[in-house]
C-alpha cells in the first residue's frame, strides 16, 4: 500500500509527453500504465496527448484504474479520426499542434517524456528550449525506459561539450530510469528561474 500523498501533490498536474505507436516493444506500454498508477497513487493530475493506444493509452487507462484524473489535449483532426480516448476526465480540442503543446505546458506544473518518436522528441525538446529562455520554469523529467534517451542525453552532453550550452543546462533535466523513480526525482528538482536568460546565450 501506498503512502498517503502530501498536500502539494494533491494540487499538481504534470504534462506527459508519449507515443501512441502499437507496435514498440510492450515494456514501453507497461512502463506508461505504471506511471499512470504511480501519479494516479500520489493524486497528481496527467495532462497529455488524448489518444487511445500505444503508450499514450495505456498511461491513461493506468491512472483510470487507480481513480486518477486524466485531462486529453487533442487536435480537431485527430478528434476526427477517432484517436481520441473516450474514458477520460476530460478531453479538451484544439484547433492544432502547437495550440496542443501550449495548453499541455500551461495546464501543469512539470514535464515528463516518456520514449516515443519525432512528435514527443520535438515536443520535449521545446519545453527544454523554453526553459534555457526562462520561460518554462518547471522541472522536466525523462523516464529512461530501456535506455531509450542515452543517445539524446549524449547529444546534449555533446552540445555542451561544444558550447553550443552552458554547463548549467544540464540542470535543466532529470532521468530517472523507472515509474516508482518519478515523484521523488519531481520533488527534487533544481530550482530554475528567468534568471536563466542571463545565460541563455552561450
Amino acid at each position: 500500500m501506498s503512502a498517503p500523498p502530501s498536500a502539494a501533490a494533491a494540487e499538481r498536474a504534470v504534462c506527459v509527453y508519449c507515443a501512441s505507436s502499437r507496435l514498440a516493444h510492450p515494456d514501453y506500454r507497461a512502463a506508461a500504465r505504471r506511471l499512470g498508477e504511480v501519479l494516479a497513487d500520489e493524486r497528481v493530475t496527467i495532462v497529455y496527448g488524448g489518444g487511445a493506444v500505444g503508450s499514450m493509452g495505456a498511461l491513461a487507462d493506468g491512472a483510470l484504474g487507480r481513480g486518477g484524473r486524466v485531462i486529453g489535449i487533442l487536435p480537431r483532426f485527430m478528434a476526427e479520426l477517432e484517436w481520441g480516448h473516450k474514458g477520460l476526465t476530460d478531453l479538451q480540442l484544439v484547433e492544432d499542434l502547437r495550440t496542443r503543446k501550449h495548453t499541455m505546458l500551461t495546464l501543469s506544473q512539470a514535464a515528463i517524456a516518456l520514449p516515443g518518436g519525432s512528435g514527443t522528441l520535438e515536443e520535449l525538446l521545446e519545453a527544454i528550449t523554453l526553459k534555457r529562455l526562462g520561460l518554462y520554469l518547471s522541472p522536466i523529467l525523462l523516464v529512461n525506459t530501456r535506455g531509450f534517451f542515452a543517445p539524446l542525453l549524449e547529444m546534449l552532453e555533446r552540445a555542451v561539450e561544444e558550447r553550443f550550452m552552458d554547463q548549467r543546462h544540464r540542470l535543466m533535466w532529470q532521468v530517472v530510469a523507472t515509474a516508482e523513480e518519478v515523484p521523488a526525482a519531481l520533488a527534487n528538482a533544481p530550482a530554475w528561474s528567468a534568471e536563466a536568460r542571463a545565460f541563455a546565450a552561450v
